[in-house]
């Protein structure tokens, strides 16, 4: 008899649906599993033999072939024991074949029957919903996960045999009850706060500027002069995210087998900071099921780059196409998939290897040859595209012990943000976008227009300290944003002299 269940695979983050079909015929006892599967699809032949005789079911000793189609399209993961389960038990009449017609089923089965849970269930479940399904039976484990997408039935089921008492019509299967986007970010609590860094005003500005526009920012300075501190606490200033921004990251987390640990749903910016040693896939995306990256799971949140020259240089090299079109595509000899990756990047260095060129304190022991090298290892084109370029001095041991006014909270600082990111959302609602640092060509020309003064004051500054093209975009881009926070529809000359001295860095130290 042949049975059909549907069941659904991931390109990417791209959802399809996949036909599991079980037809068990007369024959010698032999188990096909046909549709390009992977590893892990061939090896739930075993699983769910084992998950079947466990749970105290009836195991065929025929033949069994099972197809997953689309047959062109690479089916993997243990995602489909579940489902082979449930088409094996209808193709022999142990389930009636019209219970499980309606259901998206997805899982993993353990060998006494019970389920565990699988990765990208989230964008599976939006794909499902937009191509008209309407219920789906998921492990009770990524039920939560599902269970933010209006118009789908999510059900839960722990074990094999608690779900085909359901199908069976023995017990019934209650759905998920919609789960509240508001009352789990209420729950969130930030662990850093500003008031805890001791002076550092500019680069304070320089981060709130940086938040309010999601632009990228690089500090440089000496060891101990709290680079590493301010980063850290970045993400205590990052203005809430909306239920579409959470979606958006939750559906990367989700591929990747992070949303277990957010509860279902991401309800933070991410702040990922990953290790200098870290290599090139784990950083871009990629290995052998070409999982998303570092770069694309900081979406819409921070990349945190501690002693940036520290990194290899083709991670560094790497970081220029998603920071110019905000994704990342992972080519394999398969597929090509591709990630969104518009993060903020925060990069961090010292001057030099011993970290005290340029200080007036402390002497340099490096040679000219050594501090160039070092320099050089962020090249021109990188640097070119971060907007705003800070200097971060120690401070004093009086700024450090003095009792003086409390520094300003990052709750204060938040609510500027706020409502310069609110300014950015209403200006760009109907535009695809959410910040200023994501503007292109063509509406740059239209919200950054300068009045006169700004105009020729940024006209000298292009010519004296020879900007590209892509620096002069990235001034306005931050100058507008400067306004936003000041709530002026107009950039103003102030704002525009404000956004050049964040370009100055390369000048004293890279001499470009």
């Amino acid at each position: 008899m042949l049975s059909k269940i549907h069941s659904f695979g991931l390109n990417g983050l791209a959802g399809y649906a996949v036909s599991v079909e079980v037809d068990v015929s007369n024959g010698l006892p032999a188990y096909e599993t046909v549709g390009l599967p992977d590893a892990a699809v061939k090896e739930s032949r075993e699983r769910v033999r084992a998950a079947l005789r466990n749970a105290g079911f009836e195991y065929p000793a025929q033949r069994i072939t099972v197809n997953l189609a689309p047959a062109n399209m690479r089916k993997e993961g243990p995602l489909y024991d579940l489902p082979i389960a449930i088409g094996l038990l209808c193709a022999t009449a142990q389930v009636p074949r019209e219970a499980a017609q309606d259901y998206l089923i997805c899982g993993e089965l353990s060998l006494d029957g019970g389920i565990r849970p699988v990765t990208g269930v989230l964008p599976m479940v939006i794909a499902a919903r937009e191509m008209g399904f309407q219920k789906v039976i998921l492990p009770a484990e990524n039920a939560a996960e599902a269970a933010f997408v209006e118009g789908m039935a999510v059900y839960a089921a722990q074990t094999l045999s608690q779900l085909v008492g359901s199908l069976r019509g023995e017990e019934a299967l209650s759905p998920v009850p919609l789960q509240s986007f508001e009352a789990l970010r209420r729950e969130s609590v930030y662990q850093g706060d500003f008031s805890e860094v001791k002076g550092q005003a500019a680069a304070k500005r320089a981060l709130e500027i940086a938040a309010a526009g999601g632009h990228n920012v690089i500090m440089v300075g000496p060891p101990g002069s709290g680079k590493t501190m301010l980063a850290h606490n970045l993400p205590s200033i990052l203005p809430e995210l909306t239920f579409d921004e959470a979606l958006e990251i939750t559906k990367i987390h989700s591929v990747a087998g992070q949303t277990l640990l957010h509860g279902g749903l991401v309800t933070e910016r991410p702040f990922r900071a990953p290790h200098h040693s870290a290599s090139v896939p784990s950083i871009t995306g990629g290995g052998r099921n070409a999982r998303p990256g570092e770069i694309s799971l900081a979406h819409l949140g921070v990349l945190f780059l501690d002693e940036m020259p520290e990194f290899p240089r083709e991670i560094l090299e790497a970081l220029r196409q998603p920071l110019e079109d905000g994704n990342i595509t992972v080519a394999r000899v398969n597929a090509n998939y591709t990630y969104p990756a518009q993060f903020m990047l925060i990069g961090s260095m010292n001057p030099c290897p011993c970290g005290n060129f340029g200080s007036a304190t402390q002497e340099c022991r490096c040679t000219p040859l050594q501090i160039q090298r070092y320099l050089n290892r962020i090249s021109g084109p990188l640097l070119d595209r971060i907007d705003i370029q800070v200097e971060v001095q120690p401070i004093t041991y009086t700024q450090l012990t003095q009792k003086q006014q409390p520094e300003e909270s990052s709750a204060d600082i938040r609510k500027r943000v706020e409502r310069a990111r609110e300014i950015q959302r209403s200006r760009y609602k109907q535009k695809g976008i959410y910040f200023n640092s994501q503007l292109s060509n063509r509406l740059m020309n239209e919200v950054c227009a300068l009045d006169a003064q700004g105009s020729a004051l940024l006209r000298q500054a292009f010519h004296q300290l020879r900007l590209s093209a892509r620096a002069h975009s990235r001034i306005l881009k931050v100058a507008r944003t400067i306004a936003d926070l000041d709530g002026r529809a107009q950039i103003a000359a102030t704002d525009v002299a404000e956004a050049i001295q964040y370009r100055s860095l390369d000048r004293k130290y890279w001499q470009v």
